[in-house]
């Protein structure tokens, strides 16, 4: 049924476009012969819109990877830095968030470890939507921040650093074993907001995988066994990501490309002083809209990424 519906959804968005453009073309016609230079105007802003439209589903057509129809797992860890860089964590955040809300898409809070002073240490949140990973995962790298800090008081320009990583939920029927031996499970209190019997209670669950050394928490459950199950949910998901991430990188090997997205490698850098400028480093996007960006316009970026990633397939 999933995928049937997917299928349907493609028809109709070509079906759209097609009959759209038809109207438009013989309203445009209609328009130029009667010289009413106010429907042309119109009608050539909509013509615009519908290639934008059409050049978005072109993109979402190349969302062909085993998991990029999947819901994703987005987590943001702040660097070294202290207030400042748990900041960034927190706008980063709060970005991705704005973002999801305006595509649709479900956003609720995994985990979340909050900063001493402001910001976050490190979030995990879970986006729920069509194609969620698919659009998402370019995401996942360093991200860069250059501005005067809110928190120093004689006003000096720092530069931040926070981490993405993407996962895909996984699927019912995508096994992915893992033995009770390889792991260790932790319960610690719950912080922040989320009522009393929250943070009253050791409910929340850490659980590290011994041999990759991936560890995951999650608090957002009532009791210990929900987020016991949450998190190994989000274990799974890590663990076939970096499965996914191994094999591209082998298939990049094979053809003699080096890859330049993954843990440790910046992506993309934001200066708010002495100018404006988001740069994703990979593909060249650049704007000088900053508040727009961080406040979720990120489709230009994203955009580009993925047919940057299908360039190089």
């Amino acid at each position: 049924m999933r995928e049937r519906t997917k299928i349907e959804q493609a028809v109709e968005a070509v079906q759209s476009i097609e009959a759209r453009l038809k109207d438009n073309i013989d309203l445009l016609e209609l328009a130029e012969s009667e010289d009413d230079r106010a429907v042309v105007v119109e009608t050539e802003k909509a013509i615009d819109e519908l290639q934008a439209f059409a050049r978005r589903k072109r993109l979402e057509s190349l969302l062909s990877g085993e998991a990029d129809d999947n819901d994703a797992y987005l987590q943001v860890n702040a660097g070294a830095g202290g207030t400042e860089a748990q900041d960034w964590g927190e706008i980063l955040g709060r970005m991705y968030t704005r973002w999801a809300e305006q595509h649709g898409y479900k956003i609720s809070v995994i985990e979340r470890s909050d900063g001493e002073e402001a910001g976050l240490k490190s979030c995990t949140l879970k986006i729920e939507g069509p194609q969620a990973y698919g659009w998402l995962k370019t995401e996942t790298g360093v991200h860069r921040l250059v501005r005067i800090s809110p928190f120093d008081a004689n006003a000096r320009r720092h530069t931040s650093f926070a981490s993405i990583a993407v996962s895909p939920v996984i699927d019912d029927d995508i096994d992915i074993v893992v033995e009770d031996k390889d792991l260790r499970i932790d319960t610690y209190r719950s912080s922040g907001k989320g009522g009393q019997h929250v943070n009253t209670t050791d409910s929340a669950v850490r659980v590290t995988h011994i041999p990759s050394g991936i560890a995951v928490a999650c608090q957002a459950g009532r009791s210990q066994h929900q987020n016991k199950a949450e998190a190994m949910r989000l274990l799974k998901a890590k663990l076939y990501e970096a499965e996914l991430s191994r094999r591209e990188e082998q298939a990049a090997k094979e053809h003699g490309e080096k890859t330049d997205i993954g843990w440790g490698h910046q992506i993309r850098s934001y200066v708010l002083q002495p100018y404006q400028m988001i740069k994703d480093l990979r593909t060249g996007v650049e704007t000088s809209n900053a508040q727009a960006v961080l406040d979720g316009d990120l489709d230009s970026f994203l955009e580009a990424s993925l047919a940057h990633g299908a360039g190089r397939k």
